[in-house]
């Protein structure tokens, strides 16, 4: 796969960064690229090698985010990490799903085969083992 697919959360993101890496730009968009790089070439993503950044990718990024919002970093630091989390999800999923794979249920993150409900069972104490204590009350009985 060459480029991002447009229709998954963050892919703007992911695509302006690509591009900003093909040119050798160190913009917000390809630090954010950089940090998820290995996940995302995993997931079959064509994504361009990064210079070496001295600190890692993830405080260049935290750099640059400070840099244009110091009052607010931190809070949009996470947001951008939270939307390349949720398209490398979604790159997974729909890899997963093209390969024949197992599908999510419901958004819980868990395939069909492993959500099923299972029917508790009753728990047995062994013979000779006895009960456990009685819980204690954290207020006096009125």
């Amino acid at each position: 796969m060459t480029e991002a697919p447009d229709d998954l959360p963050g892919a703007d993101l992911v695509a302006s960064g690509i591009d900003a890496l093909r040119r050798g730009e160190r913009t917000v968009e390809a630090l954010l690229v950089a940090v998820g790089a290995r996940r995302l070439r995993a997931a079959g993503l064509e994504v361009p090698r990064v210079p070496e950044l001295p600190d890692g990718p993830e405080l260049a990024l935290y750099a640059a985010v400070a840099a244009a919002h110091p009052r607010d970093a931190h809070s949009r630091y996470n947001g951008l990490v939270r939307r390349l989390v949720s398209f490398e999800r979604a790159l997974e999923r729909e890899g997963r799903q093209q390969a024949g794979g197992p599908r999510d249920s419901g958004g819980t993150g868990f395939p069909e085969q492993v959500g099923r409900r299972v029917e508790a069972q009753p728990t047995r104490r062994p013979a000779g083992t006895p009960p456990p204590p009685a819980r204690r009350r954290s207020r006096p009985a009125p």
